[in-house]
């Protein structure tokens, strides 16, 4: 019991610091540093140059850390990506670290404690990934908000085009009169070309940045009108309602797909389900799985089966359009 009681108090012990060391202690550098700033502004007799440009985004707060995900290329870019189209507070670097961490505790407690090894590597495996399913599962519902956003901002935009404002002029509106997460997408555009970006350039950062057929529709039909001509104003309207019917599209195929997908729920949670109830309910089935030495290589392949067959099915079920 002291020995359980231990390792949870050091697990705990062991987040609460890194959560310090990566989200409190930059933020609290940071602040003192803005009160230095000030400190010396007030105090300052002749004017000083302020340095305009931007630091590149870091992907940690501890130097070595971010020396060694620099070095990793596309993949710590786009876990990078992703947490922005999250727009969560929290760097790759503490992403993994806590990932990291939640492998550790799962394998202490079920491992160490309860004596069953490979159980504790395999429930640690499945929990480290909890962390970058949360970063997509709010990127996804973030990109699906705005999506649903995006044919009234088209629409704004091209109202602002008909009342004789510019295009700047109605992407600054729709910055300052859309919804969140609209507004921050388009304020962050606006900003953009704003502060001396080509408009083209910006434009296509949005596209990059939003991984959305109907985002990149709207960027192309405006660099299409920008090389070409036309009327914006009634191009953007068009793509408006192109939008709306795709959303009504959308919408029959999820309700005719619905059965499907709960089929699918059901039959990849099944297996797992009946495995945790055998360890509540009759644990020696599983321990004489565990024993045997054929238990393991026929549980690691069924567990690679499993995950199979929930791909597959996922494939079945998700349908495009």
């Amino acid at each position: 019991m002291p020995f359980i009681a231990a390792t949870f108090i050091g697990i705990v012990v062991l987040v609460v610091g890194i959560y310090w060391v990566m989200f409190d202690r930059p933020d609290e550098r940071e602040q003192g540093k803005l009160l230095k700033r000030l400190r010396a502004g007030a105090g300052a007799t002749t004017t000083t140059r302020i340095a305009f440009v931007r630091e590149a985004e870091k992907l940690s707060a501890m130097k070595p850390l971010d020396a060694a995900l620099g070095r990793t290329g596309g993949v710590a870019g786009a876990l990078q990506l992703k947490i922005a189209q999250a727009d969560l507070r929290m760097t790759v670097g503490g992403m993994l670290l806590g990932s990291a961490c939640l492998f550790l505790g799962a394998w202490l407690l079920i491992g160490w404690i309860l004596r069953l090894y490979w159980l504790g590597l395999a429930a640690g495996a499945l929990i480290a990934l909890v962390p970058f399913a949360v970063v997509r599962i709010k990127a996804k519902r973030r990109m699906l908000k705005f999506e649903e956003q995006l044919p009234e901002a088209i629409d704004l935009i091209g109202r602002a085009l008909r009342a004789g404002h510019g295009l700047t002029s109605g992407l600054a509106l729709v910055a300052e009169e859309a919804p969140q997460p609209m507004a921050g997408e388009f304020r962050l555009l606006y900003d953009q070309q704003n502060f001396g970006m080509p408009l083209g350039d910006a434009l296509k950062a949005f596209a990059e940045r939003l991984p959305l057929l109907d985002a990149r529709f709207f960027v192309t039909a405006v660099l299409t009108q920008r090389e070409s001509g036309g009327n914006l104003a009634e191009i953007l309207g068009n793509l408006a309602n192109v939008i709306r019917e795709r959303f009504k599209v959308k919408r029959q195929v999820r309700v005719i797909s619905a059965h499907g997908r709960i089929t699918g729920w059901v039959l990849s949670g099944l297996p797992p389900s009946i495995a945790v109830g055998f360890m509540l309910t009759s644990p020696d089935y599983i321990k004489t799985m565990l024993d045997d030495p054929m238990g393991m290589p026929m549980i690691v392949t069924g567990l690679a089966l499993q995950m199979v067959g929930t791909l597959i099915i996922q494939k079945l079920v998700n349908i495009e359009y």
